[in-house]
């Protein structure tokens, strides 16, 4: 049986799909398409020092800190939403040029410990 293109195509995608791939694979597209060049900043609202990373950089913020990032690697915030345990449990987004966030106590939940970023 012969390969066409068109089949090998989505078998790649498939693959890829698999992997979870190609939703990291169209934001990064996307960035570059649109320029690439983010720059937004964050805020720690809570009483806690928040470790976090941006693109894959680890860096942390202390109560009441402000951070100005710059990244050209798409903007993608991972944090541990529950501040006070051991267990990781990671939440993630891709921010936006020329925003500011903020971490803060989560509203919606009623753990004290648990934050979440918010637009300010």
């Amino acid at each position: 049986m012969a390969m066409t293109v068109e089949t090998a195509q989505l078998n790649n995608q498939s693959i890829l799909e698999s992997f979870g791939l190609v939703e990291e694979l169209d934001e990064q597209a996307g960035e570059i398409i649109s320029g690439g060049s983010e720059k937004f900043s964050i805020r720690n609202g809570t009483q806690n020092r928040i470790y976090y990373t941006v693109d894959g950089v680890q860096s942390v913020i202390k109560p009441g800190q402000e951070q100005r990032i710059s990244t050209n690697l798409g903007g993608k915030i991972r944090f541990d939403r529950d501040i006070r345990d051991t267990r990781v449990v990671l939440r993630s987004y891709n921010l936006n040029d020329s925003t500011r966030y903020e971490f803060r106590p989560n509203d919606k939940t009623s753990n004290p410990n648990d934050i979440d970023l918010y637009l300010v």
